[in-house]
């Protein structure tokens, strides 16, 4: 995992590949930029939507979690973790993906496309 942690709003975030950070704060995409994926390792299978990530999560003891309708959220009964994504796939970032991976070791990993 590289990049930088960046405290803002309190929130503390990485932020993979960091360039120099214009004046406005704004941030420019880089077309170098590899773009990471969500990789299921026992099936070798790429997560491409919320669905696929749900048939994976389900056996490993996550429930869907209700409690705030702007998040996609997933909880396991016998842990305190809590899993919450964007509802909007395409807002599905790295952030959300190593989040996914610490809660599941052995059976997520995030990799460059």
């Amino acid at each position: 995992m590289s990049g930088v942690w960046v405290f803002k709003n309190g929130v503390v975030r990485l932020v993979e590949n960091p360039g120099p950070d214009p004046v406005d704060g704004s941030r420019q995409g880089s077309s170098n930029t590899k773009r990471k994926v969500l990789v299921h390792t026992p099936s070798n299978e790429v997560i491409t939507s919320y669905g696929v990530l749900e048939r994976k999560l389900s056996p490993l003891g996550w429930e869907r979690y209700y409690d705030d309708p702007d998040l996609l959220q997933f909880h396991k009964r016998s842990t305190i973790h809590l899993i919450s994504l964007p509802k909007d796939f395409n807002k599905f970032k790295s952030m959300h993906m190593y989040d996914i991976v610490v809660k599941n070791r052995n059976t997520f990993e995030v990799r460059d496309m």
